[in-house]
């Protein structure tokens, strides 16, 4: 009885964090005012802090109840989303998914496992939008997005990491030929570069020092270019230095079209998330895609 109660003072104290209201939580857990607030005292008493300013006109969150929300939504997220693996099996998931991903690994890696939910369940339809531009999925109407690297201005978001992959920078072996191999980070600076384009978001790459910590450098943005996939073609062709995730450029190396240089200096990790807008009760096909991907990560099937 006693981690029901801890659990039923969670899901209080979230619904009312959410709402700003004892009497909306109640209303929407469907129980009273004041057994909403009784959860959250003893949740409060329990913790020995104070997780909500109470006032005649609304609630308000303490920084302790900060933290602690954002906690509590991801474990309830996880249990949902376990429930919702179970449940799956057995239900047809239905409606439009709108999910935003960029554009080369979109095509490359997401659009096939997308392609093998909608086939399971026809009921599902898809609106998938590959581009490298970075979107707001509230003000876009998106449900789910994926991002690569850091998650900044996540109001109103949630944000669960799927998985990471390292970051390489390459080149053509015509290009290494006729304008020689870099060996320091510092010979970034001495070559032809090649770089994401995304207006009022500076360029930099990820590399490490010889004790492993991970910094930024600006690289001369040589060639700017909008598109990952054309910005691995642009490599290939010989146009300078990039630095892709090693999912999009590794079949390249093993071909021999493109050569990884750097490499006791690069490598670092890179952050796959996936985005989706706040809500009280999230969509059963977002949850489920979620999972999905999630488990995909885990097994690998997302890149390397």
């Amino acid at each position: 009885m006693a981690h029901l109660e801890q659990l039923n003072g969670i899901v209080s104290f979230v619904e009312a964090a959410t709402l700003l209201s004892f009497t909306a939580a109640a209303e929407s857990l469907g129980v009273t005012k004041s057994a909403v607030g009784k959860s959250v005292a003893r949740l409060e008493e329990r913790l020995g802090t104070k997780l909500l300013h109470r006032s005649t006109r609304k609630l308000t969150l303490t920084p302790d109840g900060e933290a602690y929300l954002a906690s509590c939504r991801h474990a309830l997220e996880e249990i949902g989303g376990a429930e919702q693996v179970l449940l799956a099996k057995n239900q047809q998931l239905g409606g439009r998914l709108r999910v935003d991903a960029p554009a080369a690994w979109g095509r490359q890696i997401l659009l096939p496992l997308l392609a093998n939910i909608a086939k399971e369940h026809p009921g599902l339809t898809l609106s998938l939008s590959l581009t490298d531009r970075i979107i707001d999925p509230v003000e876009e109407g998106v449900d789910l997005a994926i991002r690569f690297g850091e998650t900044k201005d996540t109001s109103g978001l949630i944000v669960r990491k799927l998985t990471e992959q390292r970051a390489l920078i390459v080149a053509s072996p015509e290009y290494l030929l006729a304008r020689g191999t870099p060996q320091t980070v510092e010979d970034i600076q001495d070559h032809d570069c090649i770089v994401g384009f995304r207006r009022d978001i500076p360029n930099a790459w990820r590399v490490r020092n010889s004790e492993g910590a991970v910094y930024r450098v600006t690289p001369p943005a040589t060639h700017e270019i909008g598109d990952g996939a054309a910005i691995v073609d642009s490599a290939i062709a010989g146009l300078g230095l990039a630095q892709m995730p090693s999912s999009l450029v590794n079949d390249h190396i093993r071909s021999g079209r493109l050569i990884a240089v750097l490499e006791q200096f690069t490598g670092a990790k890179i952050d796959i998330s996936a985005i989706w807008p706040t809500t009280r009760h999230l969509l059963p096909r977002v949850r489920h895609v979620v999972e999905a991907l999630a488990n995909e990560g885990r097994r690998g099937g997302l890149g390397s």
